[in-house]
């Protein structure tokens, strides 16, 4: 009997920026980066682009974009930031989507989401439609096609 495991990626960060400066503020908790948006990329969302498969001895036998094998989401609001502080790191997810269609016979491993990650099940029937028309958008927008699935935060139902 064959038998099949789905990993699937919820990634999301909240928007951080001070809204009078529409930047991120130094973030001490988040030493030696600048704040938590580049301490994540740089220990989570750059190395599962770039994984590294090793042999017995410990060498680099090959690289994986982790992105291409499993399923996955990214917050719209986290892409926004990796599109102007980490565009090599949005550009490699990107890819992954691209590469997932070839592997699974055209069907990507990328998911849209809600664009806020709000509690959707407690937002009014206007806020729940406005969250998914833009979380696709978002999507189609970044990854050049419709979504398949979406992510629905907080275990949210949609008519």
């Amino acid at each position: 009997m064959e038998r099949y495991l789905c990993i699937h990626g919820h990634f999301y960060q909240p928007p951080r920026e001070n809204p009078w400066l529409e930047a991120i503020e130094l973030q001490d908790s988040a030493f030696p980066y600048h704040d938590w948006n580049e301490r994540i990329t740089a220990e989570c969302y750059a190395p599962n682009a770039t994984a590294r498969r090793l042999d017995g001895d410990g060498r680099i036998v090959d690289m994986v974009n982790n992105y291409s094998r499993i399923s996955f989401n990214f917050g719209p609001t986290l892409l926004g930031w990796m599109q102007e502080r980490a565009p090599d790191v949005l550009a490699a997810i990107v890819e992954a989507d691209k590469r997932s269609r070839d592997r699974f016979s055209g069907h990507g491993s990328a998911l849209a989401q809600a664009y806020n990650h709000i509690i959707l099940p407690l937002a009014n029937q206007r806020d729940k439609q406005t969250q998914v028309l833009w979380g696709i958008h978002d999507f189609e927008r970044r990854f050049g096609r419709r979504p398949e699935g979406m992510w629905l935060s907080e275990t949210a139902a949609f008519p």
